[in-house]
Order: structure tokens, then sequence, then C-alpha cells
């Protein structure tokens, strides 16, 4: 297992549902943190919650992941307040439900920005940190839409492909460098993920907890020659397998159907 004692994780979207959850367990394993979304109020809770739960160091930083450039900004305020980052959960994302051309571009637009520049920009801002001490974890949330396309949410579906991609790839130049790389591919999980996407019930109300996603997560990291992706639960990684042997075509009108399309 990893040891987190004494070290510092780093937490996007540590606000609601996945976010909060990984901020809990990391804590509960003895690291420090810096919790970074828009929504201070939230944040300062959790804050308060982990340091009379565990005793940890919680630093609060709020920001918008959707400007331009938010990995920079997040390194100065971790240098400002004198840390080093061993952990970074880029968990920060939202999906859009619609027909594209129904869809507002300008939410659009945040989208790809929170859901893929922010992603690449604050894995660069602390990644190479964590390659010069030969130490470190870098997690990215994903999601079982990443697999296939999906009709309806094309754009969020896409976006999550990307960062599938580009972690696996991470992943294997990292491989002899000490520093872990996982994407996590959660499925139905509760969170707020369906009133933001505003796309209610269409994927099935059985969804999984936040805290067994996030356990799946750590028990991966854990593991020495660990996997560079996991999905979590047994009938969304059959899903996943069975995306990836079926016909395209096949798979993107199954994907159509349970949206709705």
């Amino acid at each position: 297992m990893i040891d987190h004692r004494g070290t510092t994780a780093l937490v996007t979207g540590a606000s609601s549902g996945i976010g909060v959850e990984f901020a809990r367990q990391l804590a509960a394993r003895g690291a420090d943190l810096v919790l970074v979304a828009r929504r201070v109020d939230r944040l300062e809770a959790l804050a308060a919650e982990l340091r009379a739960a565990h005793g940890r160091t919680v630093h609060v930083v709020p920001a918008d992941l959707a400007l331009p450039r938010p990995g920079v900004a997040l390194a100065a305020a971790v240098a400002g307040l004198g840390l080093e980052i061993d952990t970074v959960v880029a968990n920060a994302g939202f999906g859009t439900y619609g027909r594209f051309e129904d869809e507002d571009g300008a939410r659009l637009a945040d989208e790809l920005a929170v859901n893929v520049a922010a992603v690449v920009d604050v894995a660069h801002a602390f990644y190479p940190g964590m390659l010069r001490r030969g130490r470190g974890a870098l997690v990215t949330v994903a999601s079982t839409a990443a697999y296939q396309p999906v009709p309806r949410m094309a754009v969020y579906a896409a976006s999550k492909a990307f960062v599938l991609s580009f972690t696996e790839a991470l992943a294997h130049e990292a491989r002899r460098s000490g520093v872990r790389v996982l994407a996590l591919s959660p499925g139905a999980t509760e969170s707020e993920f369906f009133e933001i996407a505003d796309n209610g019930d269409r994927f099935g109300t059985r969804r999984q907890s936040a805290a067994e996603v996030v356990a799946l997560a750590l028990r991966t990291l854990d593991r020495r020659r660990g996997p560079s992706s996991v999905v979590s639960g047994a009938g969304n990684r059959l899903a996943s397998v069975a995306a990836r042997l079926l016909p395209r075509r096949l798979v993107t009108a199954g994907a159509g159907r349970l949206a709705g399309e």
C-alpha cells in the first residue's frame, strides 16, 4: 500500500461527489489536502470535517477550472503555501445532455475546458515535480462513457475518451519513474452529475456510491504494477470490454438508445 502519511494530495472538484470522497479517504490514510473547486462554502465545510476527523492540514483553494491555464494558477497558489504535491486527483468535470445543435455553445466550451484542457494543464503543473522526486500519484477521472460514442452526450463522451487515452499514454511514459498514473472510469455514481447534466434517470437508477468508486481507485494505486486504467463495477467492466469488441456502429446505436436518442 502507498503510505500517504506526511504527503499532500490536491483534489479538484472537491466540493461534491467523487471529489469529496477522494478527500475523505486520502485524509483517512494520513494525507494532508489541498481542496480545489469554485464553491468555497462547501470546501470550507469539508476542510473543517477532515481536520476534526483526522487531524490533517487542509487548505482551500477556490478556482474556476474553465479559465485558461488553471494548472499554472494552482501551482502558484500551492507554491505560495510552501507545499509540494505528492498526489493529484484530477476529478473536476461535468456533462451536458441534448442534441448537439440544441446545446449552448458557451456551455460546451466550458465542458471541454474543464474536462479536457484543465486535466492536461493541472497534470502538467505537478507531474514534472513528481518525476524529479521519483514518487507520487496522478489520478484522472474518466468515465464508462469514454469507451464508446454516446449520442445526446456527444461532447461529454468524447472528452472522457480523451482523458482515458491521455492517461494511459502518460502511465506508459511513467512506468519506470516511481510515479503511479491511473485513469478511473466510474459508471453511474451517486453524485450531482445527473442533475447538472439534466438527463434525469435515463441511465438507470442503480448507482454505485462514491465511496465504492474511490476505494477501488486507491486499491488499484496500491498495486505496485497495477493497470493504467480501471472501470468501477463488474457490469461496467464487462460493458467496456464489449464496447471494444463489438462493431462501433452497433455500440453507438446501443448507447444512443440508452440515452433516449
